[in-house]
């Protein structure tokens, strides 16, 4: 305990205390440096923020080199200080490269922009998605089909990226499929990884349409990898479909005066008119509907 005591006592009283402080300031170099790390410690997050900060930094450690080399004629401060530089110089470049090597084609960039980038998705991250689709974006003309009922396997997951798709089945409409939507996301999502299937909907290009397209076996094997990549996907596919289920909600009026919601399938919203006050009021009823002779379904007395 001793020894701890006098080890502390000689690096604290060791050197003398300082009586009298330097009247001049120091160089105009010295300060430049100062300025430097305050700003670039003011860098935020991201592959820019990392540039803000390591080429700021570095400026600041060369300054005080210089600093040191001419003012100080210290051989040990330059020394840090130059190294640090380089150490900056060389994040900066190293940061340089990986930004420009997750540059990525025009549409690819609005993609990310519009749906990845709100969500905090890193352009690494983006990057691995991007190459599993091959960085291919494809084209689909005028009225031809992107799949056929009961023909097309599901063995892809698919986005649109410009144009309109219109989905039928046995010929009669259903709902539209428009930009930064998935084109078969309800069949993706009643698969499991190892089942086939094949759709039950026709998708034709209503317009010239542009899509991405990530292959079945290809994704699932960047999900296996990436959980954080299974876990978007799952989002955005999980979104899409309810955006769909609710675009077939608005279509749906199963008779006069009653309108049928998707949520609640065993629930039909009636609109009635007043009734008189000493009428019991029809209060809604849950079970199955009963048709009547020339109408839609009807609610169960």
């Amino acid at each position: 305990m001793g020894e701890n005591a006098s080890f502390w006592e000689s690096l604290i009283y060791a050197h003398p205390t300082c009586t009298t402080w330097k009247q001049e300031a120091e160089g105009s170099i010295y300060h430049l440096a100062s300025i430097f790390f305050v700003v670039g410690f003011m860098g935020g997050s991201g592959f820019f923020g990392l540039l803000y900060v390591f080429s700021l930094l570095g400026l600041g450690f060369l300054c005080s080199s210089v600093w040191a080399w001419l003012d100080v004629c210290a051989a040990d401060i330059f020394s840090w200080n130059f190294v640090l530089f380089a150490i900056c110089f060389v994040q900066f470049v190293y940061v340089t490269y990986q930004v420009r090597s997750v540059a990525f084609d025009r549409e690819f960039q609005e993609l990310y922009s519009a749906l990845f980038q709100p969500l905090g998705i890193s352009l690494t991250v983006y990057r691995k998605i991007v190459l599993c689709c091959d960085a291919e974006v494809i084209t689909l003309e005028k009225e031809h089909c992107y799949a056929m009922q009961g023909k097309t396997p599901i063995d892809k997951l698919s986005l649109l990226v410009s144009g309109r798709i219109r989905v039928t089945v046995d010929g009669e409409f259903l709902h539209y499929i428009f930009p930064l939507q998935f084109l078969d996301s309800p069949e993706w999502d009643s698969l499991r990884p190892t089942e086939e299937g094949i759709f039950q909907v026709t998708l034709t290009a209503e317009t010239d349409c542009r899509y991405v397209a990530w292959r079945r076996k290809k994704l699932y094997l960047l999900f296996a990898k990436h959980r954080f990549i299974s876990r978007l996907f799952s989002i955005l596919i999980g979104s899409d479909i309810a955006e769909k289920l609710y675009a077939l909600n608005d279509r749906v009026h199963v008779g006069q005066g009653f309108r049928y919601d998707i949520r609640l399938p065993n629930f039909y919203h009636v609109a009635l008119p007043e009734s008189p006050p000493a009428q019991r009021p029809q209060r809604l009823q849950r079970g199955s509907p009963r048709r009547g002779p020339n109408c839609g379904p009807l609610l169960a007395p």
